[in-house]
């Protein structure tokens, strides 16, 4: 599809990735972009449409449909860090949390906004993973948990969204230098080059993107042994 004159909804959109994405939505040339955060006055460019939304509320995912039903692009990008171990962790209430925000949070808006894509023509439907969708260390056990269902989850809506002419992209990528990741010491890809990654998948048509080094060696490995994850 095309972003210039596209319609988007962008979850997550008051920092990191979320905040990129936008401006460089804006910078290709979309009509509208609603930038959506639990709270919209932390949304401060002005070319911006600020909407308020918690993604694991379903009366706030609804009334955000509402008032974005023009949309013919939405990404899934809203997201909480780990909080560590499952098997160690003093009871699950935080690994509840991130399952309710990282799989759960895309679930919802997706089910709201796939019939009004449907209606607008199809779009495309981005939903934000991570390589910890494959790679499971005991640190980020809850985060890779919730990741991984929501790959899971992106595979099945573009197969059940294909046929209403909807492209579904899923997107794969290690640390990005954004402020979740940034007590970690090591490589990092700048959010403005996967942002631009993942709008050249939008209107390439491309359905899966792998935005780093790491992404892309994991992926690669998934047939290997087990073992070769743990290293």
């Amino acid at each position: 599809m095309e972003i210039a004159g596209s319609i988007a909804l962008v979850t997550g959109a008051n920092r990191g990735l979320g905040r990129v994405l936008a401006t460089a939505l804006l910078d290709r040339g979309a009509k509208t972009v609603y930038a959506a955060a639990r709270n919209p006055e932390s949304i401060t460019d002005p070319r911006l449409t600020p909407v308020r939304l918690d993604v694991t509320d379903p009366a706030s995912v609804a009334a955000a449909a509402e008032l974005a039903a023009d949309a013919t692009l939405v990404v899934n990008n809203a997201g909480v860090g780990s909080n560590g171990s499952l098997l160690t962790a003093p009871d699950l209430d935080a690994a509840r949390k991130v399952l309710e925000t990282n799989f759960f949070g895309p679930v919802n808006v997706s089910r709201a906004f796939a019939p009004i894509l449907g209606r607008n023509g199809g779009g495309a439907l981005v939903n934000v993973l991570s390589v910890l969708s494959w790679l499971a260390p005991p640190v980020t056990a809850d985060y890779s948990a919730a990741k991984a269902a929501a790959w899971s989850f992106t595979n099945s809506a573009r197969w059940e969204l294909r046929g209403q002419g909807t492209l579904v992209v899923g997107v794969h990528v290690g640390y990005m230098d954004t402020d979740m990741a940034a007590h970690v010491e090591g490589p990092k890809v700048a959010p403005e080059d996967l942002a631009r990654q993942v709008l050249d998948a939008v209107e390439n048509g491309q359905e899966e993107v792998l935005g780093d080094e790491l992404s892309r060696g994991v992926k690669a490995g998934l047939a290997g042994p087990v073992a070769a994850f743990e290293r």
